[in-house]
């Protein structure tokens, strides 16, 4: 059976899911089979398997860090927030309901034999096993049947490392108050402390060391710089939005909604020089941009009441008007269409009216759509013509059923050939009008050729020469990260202490 470690943090956005992704890739590079492990995430940003199932992109980027392929066994349990105060539950890659916050913490206990289930099998597969916990071990209202935190070392007999963050301020109080909350068996799992995301000078850093090991009655087992590494955020703590970017040749606007889902599908355009990625929340901080983005969202139909209520809709009608190119993804898409409908009641029920640039109405559906998909975008007309015959390649995670309407009125359609790992059908998707574009494939702009399409095509029309654009390799570009991530891990902590503590155990 594999051996486990466990990474908890003192807070959220500590830091813990990079470390873990690092660790993965140290491991590996030291020659282990290793996979990671979250039993409960909270994240708007998902992913589909190759058996579509649905997980967090959490454990996917740490599964690319280890050098295996994502299974929905590294986190069995996933909480896509619908509000404030409930979530889509989504257990071993499925949704079974939606909950309040108080009925899922009155009936978490239930999951325990899926959480185990998963856990067991990937310890029948692995060497060993890096755990993840969410948020503190010292959230005290929450300890209670615990089952991603100390719960979860205890039901996987895992030692824990405990990470402060040293960025925010506080990390020695962090620390010890984490301590002092935890009983005597948790203080029995905890192995070792962690400081992440240091800046500045290590010798003034040593007094507050000494202290914190004689009074947190732990060794201190690393000081990890903060990391200068472009892998896939967390959800709604993303550094991301507030990147204070100055605008570059080619300004692309992400809109960014109150339930912005699956936002890595931008990643890729900020991986040019040319190129600046802006999130903006507001009609001023819109600007004039050269291309405008709508991403996904967990709640569709609220997140388009919010663009008409602050005046974002207008000023995207405004620049669709002057021919600027509008792309929108899976909840995106639905909304430049002319209505969506809920008679299911699957998010707040009723039928809105849509941004009407697209041919589309759509409904949602009591199923959820969950399937990779590769194709290639077909005839195109507008400024994105040069994307015809292109080959792309991404995921689909949807509640609607979008269907093409008025197709006299329509000049064109965006037609990707998808076809699904699962059955091999074809289908067509997404729709396009003049310069307005959407589909409900997350990762389109994954593909080398397709970002680079549109680089290009945005350079061009600004005047700018284009020769040195070259298509960008995302896969390549994240190996390099994820071996970068590592140097920084091995160098920081006290590898030789945590093979021990590994190979020791409980």
């Amino acid at each position: 059976m594999a051996k486990s470690i466990m990474i908890q943090g003192t807070m959220s956005n500590a830091g813990k899911s990079l470390l873990v992704g690092g660790l993965c890739r140290v491991l590996k590079q030291d020659g282990y089979n290793v996979a990671p492990f979250k039993s409960q995430n909270m994240a708007l940003n998902s992913f589909i398997t190759s058996e579509g199932a649905e997980m967090g992109r959490a454990q996917v980027m740490q599964a690319e860090a280890a050098g295996i392929a994502p299974t929905v066994n590294m986190n069995p349990i996933l909480l896509k927030p619908t509000n404030d105060t409930g979530s889509q539950v989504i257990v071993n890659g499925e949704v079974i309901e939606t909950m309040s916050a108080k009925e899922y913490y009155k009936n978490k206990k239930r999951f325990i034999p899926a959480i185990l289930e998963a856990y067991h099998q990937l310890e029948k597969e692995r060497d060993i096993i890096v755990l993840e916990g969410a948020g503190s071990p010292a959230e005290i209202n929450l300890k209670e049947n615990d089952i991603v935190n100390m719960g979860m070392a205890k039901m996987a007999k895992a030692p824990v490392l405990l990470v402060g963050d040293i960025d925010r301020g506080g990390v020695f109080a962090q620390l010890i108050g984490t301590i002092a909350l935890l009983e005597k068996e948790e203080l029995g799992y905890l192995k070792g402390l962690v400081i992440n995301k240091f800046r500045g000078d290590k010798d003034i850093l040593m007094p507050g060391i000494r202290m914190l090991e004689e009074k947190g009655g732990k060794p201190v087992l690393g000081i990890v710089p903060y990391v200068y590494v472009d892998i896939d955020d967390e959800d709604s703590l993303s550094q991301r939005f507030e990147k204070k970017k100055t605008v570059g040749c080619v300004d692309i606007a992400v809109i960014r909604l109150p339930r912005i889902s699956n936002f890595t599908d931008f990643n890729v355009f900020e991986c040019f020089e040319e190129v600046s990625v802006r999130y903006v929340s507001t009609p001023a901080q819109l600007g004039n941009p050269d291309m405008i983005l709508l991403p996904g969202t967990k709640n569709t139909i609220e997140d388009l009441l919010w663009l008409r209520q602050n005046g974002l809709e207008a000023k995207i009608l405004q620049q669709a008007a002057a021919g600027k190119i509008i792309f929108g993804i899976c909840g995106g898409y639905q909304m430049l269409g002319e209505s969506i409908c809920d008679w299911n009641e699957m998010e707040q029920g009723g039928c809105v009216r849509g941004m009407g640039l697209l041919p589309i109405k759509t409904c949602f559906q009591t199923e959820k759509t969950r399937t990779r998909v590769s194709g290639k975008f077909e005839t195109l007309e507008g400024k994105l013509k040069a994307l015809t015959g292109v080959s792309m390649e991404g995921y689909e995670i949807h509640m609607g059923s979008s269907e093409i309407i008025g197709m006299g009125k329509t000049l064109t359609q965006l037609k990707n050939e998808l076809e699904t790992e699962q059955g091999g059908q074809k289908k067509i998707d997404g729709a396009q009008r003049e310069n307005v574009y959407g589909s409900y494939v997350h990762g389109i702009f994954d593909a080398p050729d397709v970002a680079k399409q549109i680089v290009t095509i945005l350079m061009r029309e600004k005047g700018i020469a284009t020769d040195n654009v070259q298509a960008f390799q995302m896969k390549e570009y994240k190996e390099q990260q994820y071996d970068l991530l590592a140097d920084t891990i091995r160098q920081a902590l006290d590898m030789e202490k945590v093979y021990e503590i590994i190979e020791k155990g409980m």
